[in-house]
């Protein structure tokens, strides 16, 4: 039955993706009214304030166990641009016997072993499947239960989140003697109007955000960090790439090269993190900068990112709002912990988020320190919610399942290892694929990446 199912939609507190998750609410009960069954639960994870690391899900298990596991059946999970139809989900899930272990998802897989994954698999990765979010996906209650009892011996170990869905794949599998991830072909990505989406029980709204009209190319300030020995290869890419979409940018670096040209910040260049010549970018940003500039970019000299496309992204935010937006990774958050927009993949600032955090006095604890988890310490310490979007990656893109990022326009993608990274931007985020460059048409098959 309906009411034996229990939503719970990925959501986030900030104004804009909050929005989204109650419509997704209000949407499924609305169906269910319809339907004239009895109204099932339905809970956004922002909500759930309890656990700094709620977002993680598996900190959840045992508030699901004793709350549900009684007269429930399934938990339901889906992200808020999941749409679902009722009708179909509930047939769907009846195929499965709910008594049962189960685990259930549309399946993704890694062609290749990879960093993300600690290179789990390195034999042959093709072999472990975990879920795509967005199609959705279950687990029956007597899975959750025993998940529930698992941490409740063992908790959570302190370490780090960085691709939450493989990492809870893992987890349930435990080396073997837990469940597999049951793929189900009612659990789709396709997009809503696609004709291939007559049998799908759920479908994904695939595309970039827009709110409006992109926010003006003056709005967005640009900082890159860099430093002397990768002036001669790292910078020619971004000049060659993505540069002209900067109205406002900067290059700091521990040399000042006129050539460039770079601004020495008088910070030294450090082999580990950078969170002092970050907090430097910051305050100059802030003191040296317009501040009718709401918005405030920084990214390593190996990002290539979308500008274009992230002044589409950043018009359903506000900037009277102090956000930190990026891909999102998680510190100990099974004992406390934090959350932290990852560096690669760019970080994105608006100047009140950067007002507060200056004005805190939460700094570096060392000038090498990691500078993207100082900062996402110091914004947990203020109660400012890291903003996640999964446009932003912190990795190239065949580091990442070819059907994860068929469902996504991407904003930003990190690392020249073994790429051609011209290529790279100009197949996966140039403003248009069929991009002039040097005069040329160039454009290129996602497939050959």
């Amino acid at each position: 039955e309906l009411k034996e199912i229990v939503f719970v939609i990925q959501s986030q507190s900030n104004s804009f993706h909050s929005k989204r998750a109650e419509d997704l609410k209000r949407d499924i009960l609305t169906q269910a009214i319809d339907l004239g069954k009895e109204l099932p639960t339905v809970l956004l994870i922002h909500q759930i304030n309890r656990h700094e690391g709620a977002w993680t899900i598996l900190p959840l298990m045992r508030d699901f166990s004793v709350t549900y596991g009684r007269n429930s059946s399934w938990i339901f999970f889906c992200e808020e641009d999941t749409r679902i139809q009722v009708v179909k989900l509930l047939e769907t899930l009846r195929r499965f016997d709910k008594s049962k272990e189960w685990f259930l998802g549309k399946a993704l897989y890694d062609e290749e072993s990879t960093i993300i994954h600690h290179y789990a698999f390195a034999e042959n990765p093709t072999v472990f499947k975990f879920p795509d979010f967005a199609a959705g996906w279950a687990l029956s209650i007597p899975l959750v239960n025993k998940l529930a009892k698992k941490l409740k011996s063992e908790p959570l170990k302190s370490d780090f989140t960085i691709d939450l869905k493989h990492e809870i794949a893992l987890y349930i599998w435990q080396k073997g003697e837990g469940p597999h991830l049951t793929p189900v072909p009612e659990f789709c990505t396709d997009d809503v109007n696609s004709y291939k989406v007559d049998h799908c029980a759920t479908t994904f709204s695939n595309f970039l955000p827009l709110c409006g009209e992109p926010v003006n190319k003056e709005d967005v300030f640009v900082a890159v960090k860099t430093c002397r020995k990768f002036h001669g290869d790292r910078i020619p890419v971004v000049k060659q790439t993505w540069e002209r979409e900067a109205a406002l940018i900067e290059y700091y670096s521990d040399y000042a090269d006129i050539s460039i040209p770079t601004i020495d910040l008088g910070v030294p260049n450090t082999d580990r993190g950078h969170c002092g010549k970050t907090f430097a970018i910051l305050e100059r940003f802030l003191n040296h900068t317009s501040p009718r500039t709401p918005w405030l970019v920084v990214v390593d000299d190996d990002t290539l990112i979308s500008i274009f496309r992230l002044r589409k992204l950043l018009s359903c935010y506000d900037p009277n709002e102090p956000i930190f937006l990026g891909e999102r990774y998680g510190y100990g958050l099974g004992t406390g912990g934090y959350s932290y927009i990852t560096g690669g993949g760019g970080m994105v600032f608006s100047r009140i988020a950067v007002q507060k955090l200056l004005d805190s006095k939460c700094r570096c604890y060392s000038m090498d320190a990691p500078d993207d988890m100082v900062l996402g310490m110091c914004f947990s310490g203020l109660g400012i919610p890291i903003t996640h979007s999964p446009l932003f990656h912190q990795a190239r893109p065949m580091d990442y399942p070819k059907d994860y990022l068929s469902h996504q326009i991407p904003v930003s993608f990190h690392k020249h290892w073994n790429i051609d990274p011209v290529k790279v931007y100009f197949t996966w985020l140039a403003p248009n694929t069929e991009e002039s460059h040097n005069g040329k048409k160039v454009g290129y098959n996602r497939e050959d990446l």
